[in-house]
């Protein structure tokens, strides 16, 4: 594994590019002029290779790891980016959502980083599971509780119901999972033997119904879910059991990110993540050149997962 880092990043920035320009665009009207390349403006009238909050506070995350993992470190960097512009393409944040927005205002207003996040039932979104990857090279080694906890102080920075953490540990569960056994199938079985043991501990013991399709369904019966039972909207359920579906239904990192952002609705979210979890398992050079080449702040981004590289090694 060359740089895990680099491979995450990088597959988060360019999903999120690639599924800008058409975000909140139904399917059927993306069905007429598929994504099948980076392209510009549309629906945020910017540059081709543009990325979205998603990135940003994913750097943003990944940025404070070179220091260590500190709370409140994370948090300023949060603040930084929605009030100053930090880790933008264009020194502006846009495109923030609602749950995420009222967080960061508690943050700044010094709101402790343990509650913060909202977290009621309509407060899950998908604005802490966008950005949660780049915690996987920095908790992969660690005891299951220890992650366990570190997801959910990093998610609940701005997402803190039990819906919400449960999904971030999900998702990092099937990542670490995957860098483990190299295998898909057998990483998406532990994410689900996880979920079941979670579900089991009072804190997520009322999430039964919402997680029903992710431990229910087997690989097989998860990955021939038909197109219009997959629902890529900004709920953290749909966006990480389309993100996951994607995956399954390509071999490539170029085929998983399209068929994710041409999914339509919250498709740099879903590109993102997919992207992410692309990333990881086909490595950050299988990303197109030409996407590459047109990635806002890209020699910024590789010079930190780098930096994040040496760090952790």
């Amino acid at each position: 594994m060359n740089n895990l880092n680099k491979d995450i990043l990088l597959g988060i920035a360019i999903g999120d590019a690639l599924g800008l320009p058409v975000q909140f665009l139904d399917r059927e009207v993306i069905a007429k002029n598929p994504v099948t390349t980076m392209v510009g403006y549309g629906q945020f009238d910017v540059p081709a290779g543009t990325w979205s909050d998603d990135s940003s506070l994913s750097l943003c995350l990944a940025e404070s790891l070179c220091n260590g993992y500190d709370l409140n470190d994370i948090s300023n960097n949060f603040i930084k980016w929605m009030f100053e512009g930090y880790w933008t393409p264009f020194n502006k944040a846009f495109d923030i959502g609602k749950t995420t927005y009222f967080a960061i205002v508690n943050l700044r207003s010094g709101t402790s980083p343990h509650l913060a996040g909202m977290d009621r039932e309509r407060d899950n979104g998908n604005g802490s599971l966008m950005r949660i990857l780049p915690l996987v090279p920095y908790i992969l080694n660690m005891k299951e509780e220890d992650r366990f906890k570190i997801i959910g102080e990093v998610s609940s920075l701005t997402h803190r119901h039990p819906r919400s953490i449960l999904a971030c540990i999900s998702l990092c569960e099937f990542a670490i999972q995957y860098i483990n056994s190299q295998s898909v199938e057998e990483a998406y079985q532990a994410m689900q033997q996880t979920i079941l043991q979670l579900l089991k501990k009072e804190m997520f013991i009322e999430e039964d119904i919402p997680f029903k399709r992710l431990v229910g369904l087997s690989y097989e019966e998860f990955k021939n879910i038909e197109l219009k039972d997959i629902r890529s909207t900004g709920y953290v359920i749909d966006t990480l059991e389309s993100s996951l579906w994607c995956v399954f239904n390509t071999t490539n990192y170029k085929d998983a990110v399209l068929k994710a952002v041409n999914l339509g609705d919250d498709t740099d979210t879903v590109g993102a993540i997919t992207g992410g979890l692309a990333g990881i398992i086909y490595g950050y050079d299988t990303i197109p050149s030409e996407w590459l080449e047109v990635l806002a702040k890209k020699d910024d981004i590789i010079e930190l997962a780098n930096k994040l590289d040496s760090i952790m090694k």
